[in-house]
């Protein structure tokens, strides 16, 4: 029996088992977020030495998603996917008992390590046991937990830290990852699959390390340090820039690359991934600063800010069966063509908002985005898996991955950059018109009794709210520019877009 013949006795436990781990982790990378200043003041530190506890994750997730191909080629995919399930459930334990900071940090990297494989290889053995026509239906369920999965971890991670404590963030994970092992091992353990003893490209690995790492780093702290005024960003950087550099270089070149560049010589696999990419990052950008917004700016609680946000699952929930059972009878650029028409409409409705906005009103913008997120993961990874050899599908499920993740890390980071930066700009702008001789300065001050020092502070949070609404604005308008450009990206793309990866084979080595 070949790979690609392989089914397991219930397709739909399978299943199950294989998207409860994708869940589990994804739901991971968002869910400790919310909990970081219980966790900070707990364990005694500030809330910036806190932070370590994303960025340690990130970094070390980062490093490990570009291995998946090279990994699953050396230890086979089941079982790669399998040691990445224990081990998650392992650190997870190991995260919920630390007693000190240097500890759960240490295990947070830990944890970040081993989930690296963990999406990659679930898309790649889904896409492996369905049969060519459902697998439209496999990459859609796996669109629906990318996109579910981070709206409910601020919401679950803050109700669960409030009832009880940080540690079972970390907790929940060991039943529904033991859960998640037995229903794989059972169903998949008689897939056969062949390995390659490939030699360890240790100049790649140790360039992998250095520049992503550091890179990661750079990104997670340089709104704290401003950036270049910061000589440890400066170096930072420097030490980054070149390791990529030297790393595309060689992996360009050695016979046995640890990340195989080369996929970028298919078409589709380029514009797919650089869709794939700058959507994902304006997606994640937009879920990262209308929660903030709205508890910075208009007063909500972490939980409200987060059950605002949520409704955007809505939508993907209930139709992402019907895109994965219906994608193939369309042209996959024009689904994806519509999905970002929608998201870029919506972000310019939210830049109609202003500081009387009410929760349904964002709500209602939300449900509706939900419906461009709903086509947008399905179509955009098949179109960029369509014309990569069988062989080749963990390798470029690994890659793409790995540049949505990172391409979130920098949406994360300039989302907050340019925030603040144009909240400056419009505060400066404007002040210039609050002066004692402005007839509307000066019935606002006539308002609050006259002016006084306590006025003039009113005056300024009044102005600094309005900067903030203006600078979001700003952002929105800029995101949905951004999304009207992806439908251009998109079209790069040339159809058929149902072979040779997405159809012949889930990619068995």
């Amino acid at each position: 029996m070949s790979d690609a013949n392989f089914r397991p006795a219930s397709m739909l436990l399978a299943t199950i088992g294989i998207s409860l781990a994708t869940f589990m982790q994804v739901l991971d990378t968002t869910i400790a977020n919310v909990a970081l200043p219980t966790i900070s003041g707990n364990l005694g530190v500030s809330s910036e030495q806190g932070t370590w506890v994303i960025t340690s994750f990130a970094v070390c997730n980062a490093i490990a998603l570009p291995l998946t191909g090279w990994l699953a080629r050396r230890f086979g995919e089941v079982k790669l996917f399998l040691a990445a399930v224990v081990l998650f459930v392992i650190t997870s334990f190991l995260c919920g008992i630390a007693r000190s900071m240097p500890e759960l940090v240490v295990f947070r990297a830990l944890q970040g390590l081993v989930a690296g494989p963990l999406y990659p290889m679930a898309q790649t053995l889904l896409l492996a046991i369905f049969p060519s026509a459902k697998r439209g239906m496999a990459l859609a369920l796996l669109a629906m937990v990318t996109v579910v999965a981070p709206i409910i971890g601020p919401i679950a991670g803050g109700w669960i830290t409030d009832s009880y404590s940080w540690p079972w963030i970390f907790f929940i994970n060991v039943p529904i990852g033991i859960l998640a092992t037995l229903v794989v091992w059972t169903q998949m353990r008689n897939r056969p699959e062949t390995t390659q003893h490939q030699p360890i490209d240790y100049v790649g690995l140790m360039l992998l390390v250095l520049g992503v790492g550091v890179l990661q780093v750079v990104l997670d702290k340089g709104n704290d340090l401003d950036w270049f005024e910061s000589t440890f960003i400066q170096i930072g950087t420097a030490i980054s820039v070149v390791s990529l550099v030297a790393l595309v270089i060689w992996e360009l070149t050695d016979q046995h690359p640890i990340i195989n560049l080369r996929l970028f010589m298919y078409r589709n696999f380029t514009f797919g991934t650089l869709a794939l990419v700058l959507g994902y990052s304006g997606f994640f950008g937009i879920n990262l600063l209308l929660p903030q917004w709205l508890q910075t700016q208009l007063g909500y609680t972490p939980i409200w800010a987060g059950l605002a946000a949520a409704p955007i699952g809505i939508l993907p929930l209930f139709l992402s069966p019907l895109v994965g059972k219906y994608a193939h009878k369309f042209d996959l650029r024009l689904l994806a063509g519509g999905s970002f028409l929608v998201i870029g409409a919506s972000c310019f409705m939210r830049a109609s908002f202003n500081t009387e906005v009410d929760y349904r009103h964002i709500a209602e913008v939300q449900v509706f985005m939900g419906l461009g997120i709903a086509l947008f993961f399905m179509p955009t990874t098949s179109i960029l898996l369509s014309s990569l050899p069988p062989k080749d599908i963990a390798d470029g499920s690994g890659l793409a991955t790995f540049l949505r993740v990172l391409g979130g890390s920098f949406a994360s980071s300039l989302t907050t950059w340019i925030w603040h930066r144009r909240e400056i700009y419009h505060h400066a702008q404007l002040t210039e018109h609050v002066t004692p001789y402005d007839p509307a300065t000066h019935q606002y001050l006539e308002q609050l009794g006259g002016a006084s020092q306590s006025a003039y502070l009113q005056i300024d949070r009044v102005v600094e709210s309005q900067a903030y609404m203006l600078s979001t604005v700003d952002y929105f308008t800029l995101m949905g520019w951004l999304f009207f450009g992806l439908i251009l990206i998109i079209y790069l793309a040339k159809p058929p877009f149902s072979a040779k990866g997405a159809a012949e084979s889930g990619g068995g080595h």
